[in-house]
This record gives C-alpha cells, sequence and structure tokens, in this order.
C-alpha cells in the first residue's frame, strides 16, 4: 500500500501553522501550539486514531481564537490529503468512549462530501483556559476541513473536560476504524466508483 502521509504549512498575518501526518502510524505526536489544553486534545487525537501527528502553530497577532481555528484547518487539510483517492479503507464506522462518568458517540463515513454535526454539551464558559466558543470552534473547524461525513455528540456527563476529551477521542477511535484498509475492499468503497 502506499504510504499515507502529508505534511501542510499555512501561513497567514494571523498564525503560522506547520502539520505533518502519517495515518499509518503509531500514535506518535509531537503537538506545540502553545495553549496546554490544545495541545492535549491533539495529542489524544493522533495517539487514538494511531497516527503520526507534528504540529507547530504560531500566533503572529496574538489572538487565540485564530490559532485555535487555524491549527485544526491545518490538521484536517493534512488528513484528508493523507486520505488520497481513500482506495480500499472501510469508510465507515462507529466509536462509543467514555471518560469516567462523561459519554462522546463519533458516527463517521469518510466519503468527500463535507458534513458535521456537532453537540458537544458544554455548560462552562471555560475549559482549561479556553473559552467554550474557541473549543466548539476547534471542533467545527476540524470537522468541516477533514472533508467527511461525521456526527459527533456527548451523549451525558457532567464534567466539561470529561466531554470534550471524551469526544475527541471517540472522533479519533472511529476514524482510526473508517480509514483502515479493509482487506476484502476492491478499489474505491462506493457504488459510484468514486467518493
Amino acid at each position: 500500500m502506499k504510504p499515507r502521509k502529508s505534511s501542510i504549512n499555512r501561513s497567514t498575518k494571523e498564525t503560522t501553522v506547520s502539520v505533518s501526518v502519517n495515518l499509518d502510524g503509531t500514535g506518535k505526536t509531537s503537538i506545540q501550539t502553545g495553549i496546554s489544553f490544545l495541545d492535549h486534545l491533539i495529542t489524544a487525537f493522533g495517539k487514538h486514531g494511531m497516527m503520526d501527528l507534528k504540529v507547530n502553530a504560531k500566533s503572529n497577532d496574538k489572538i487565540e481564537h485564530h490559532l485555535i481555528e487555524d491549527t485544526a484547518i491545518t490538521i484536517g487539510l493534512a488528513i484528508d490529503k493523507a486520505l488520497g483517492t481513500r482506495s480500499g479503507i472501510t469508510r465507515f464506522s462507529y466509536a462509543s468512549v467514555p471518560m469516567d462518568e462523561s459519554l462522546a458517540e463519533a458516527s463517521i463515513d469518510l466519503v468527500k462530501r463535507p458534513f458535521w454535526k456537532l453537540v458537544l454539551s458544554i455548560k462552562r464558559n471555560t475549559i482549561e483556559g479556553i473559552s467554550k466558543e474557541d473549543l466548539e470552534h476547534f471542533f467545527q473547524s476540524l470537522l468541516q476541513n477533514l472533508n467527511i461525513c461525521v456526527h459527533l455528540t456527548v451523549k451525558y456527563g457532567d464534567n466539561d473536560h470529561h466531554k470534550v476529551e471524551a469526544a475527541i477521542k471517540s472522533l479519533a477511535v472511529g476514524f482510526r476504524e473508517a480509514s483502515s484498509y479493509d482487506k476484502k475492499q476492491k478499489g474505491i468503497p462506493s457504488t459510484k466508483g468514486s467518493m
């Protein structure tokens, strides 16, 4: 099989972000955004998605919202590029991940038609120093730029940190399965013959 790797460099007046990904890696990550909880979430995404992921992100305008958004966009673009034609993959997957009292579920189709439905059920205004709206926007920007169909839902929970972490882990586990090679699958996994 052809290696599924890619690198994306995205530079604007607001941020400078570089991402490299190997979808067939071992979960090795190196994440540096300068925002501890964001680094933690991206690390969990790479680790539980079993993809090697390297992210270096720097703010040029000192606005955290821009850094969070652009980091998510660049990760999504890099993964989409690494997926290539998506030939031979499983395509569909579902993952349910608990974190203590919280439960999150991800339903995934790696078709090249971007659609996302996101329910994080966050109650607090900030979690680990990141605003609720910026955390939601991180997920939205990532899901939109992955170029897939995904429904990501926190089913229940009390602790907002646990909810968000269960969400990123369910996305990672579901993506890992959906992007894995299916030995029975020949070519593009679609009746259209194209994604």
